[in-house]
């Protein structure tokens, strides 16, 4: 019998068949999403950080790198780029710390456990506008809970009342402390979940042996989550250097522009100011300095997995 001639196959089980070709064509819609939300307008404000362009004009010339000298030279940039490490340093140190200790509370069976964890949620899953109005009302210069409480619990003393949202200082004090509140539970459920995947016969073993908490704390939890902590860093840094709703609801850049980090002066100096040149330059700004971060955190982890 004559041996009968397979017949290409095309279509649907031809790509199925094709690993080569259907890997590529699968990512190539999420690889055309970021270069169409990320790409192009990272390209758009490169044009516009190199240009004088304003707000409602038409007409745009080249003009280098004047928006970025003009930018370094000016002492509101220069505050608003320490404000910006300060404000994200200070508040991912406070937001680490307080999500281990909270992971480690819900990593245990306790009455009233589901409760504890919506309630911990509940700041992630709030609008950002709605719950940062409520801390401008927590942060009023009148009717502000906490200075009633300290007034109440006698800890005002001589230094009277605390103008939270008007006194640079106390503004810094309060942006970093509504951002810890709102970046808390993401933290937190990421180490969470670190915690659940570290084998049990490790805790039990180190039980045995005698090991108390701290111990087990430093020298089999901590190493064990590294990598885990890595990520969640870097996702958090990332985050809260580009975040301006915090400082913008809450201070607005004030008092006398001393709150203001690198992305609310851009939007301030962008937007509200009309220079799109200038505001496109301190944005881009932000660039290298994130570039530069996520190639630190990411060796970081590669090293924490390899040890």
């Amino acid at each position: 019998m004559e041996s009968v001639k397979k017949r290409p196959r095309i279509g649907f089980r031809y790509l199925l068949d094709r690993e080569g070709l259907l890997g590529p064509l699968m990512i190539a819609p999420a690889v055309g999403y970021v270069i169409l939300l990320v790409g192009f307008p990272f390209l758009f404000a490169l044009y516009l950080s190199a240009s004088n362009a304003i707000s409602g004009g038409l007409n745009a010339s080249f003009v280098g790198l004047k928006n970025f000298i003009a930018v370094v030279h000016s002492p509101i940039f220069r505050q608003s780029l320490a404000n910006t490490f300060i404000f994200t340093f200070v508040s991912q140190l406070l937001v680490l710390v307080l999500a281990n200790i909270l992971a480690l509370t819900l990593v245990k069976s306790f009455p009233g456990k589901p409760l504890v964890r919506f309630l911990i949620l509940l700041p992630w899953a709030a609008p950002i506008v709605l719950g940062t109005l409520g801390w401008v009302w927590i942060f009023d210069s009148t009717f502000s809970v906490i200075n009633w409480m300290l007034k109440t619990l006698g800890f005002l003393g001589s230094y009277g009342w605390l103008y939270w949202l008007g006194d640079t200082t106390l503004g810094m004090i309060a942006i970093i402390t509504v951002h810890v509140w709102r970046m808390m539970p993401f933290a937190t459920v990421i180490l969470l979940a670190g915690l659940t995947a570290i084998p049990q016969d490790i805790i039990d073993a180190t039980k045995v042996d005698g090991a108390g908490f701290w111990l087990r704390l430093f020298e089999i939890t901590i190493p064990l989550m590294l990598p885990i902590m890595v990520v969640a860093v870097l996702f958090g840094v990332v985050f809260t250097f580009t975040d301006m709703s915090v400082v913008y609801l809450l201070t607005r850049g004030g008092p006398f522009n001393s709150t203001h980090v690198l992305s609310s002066l851009a939007f301030q100096q962008g937007i509200l100011g009309g220079d799109l040149g200038q505001g496109a330059a301190i944005a881009v700004f932000l660039f290298p300095l994130l570039v530069v971060v996520a190639i630190l955190m990411l060796r970081l982890a590669r090293r924490t997995e390899v040890v």
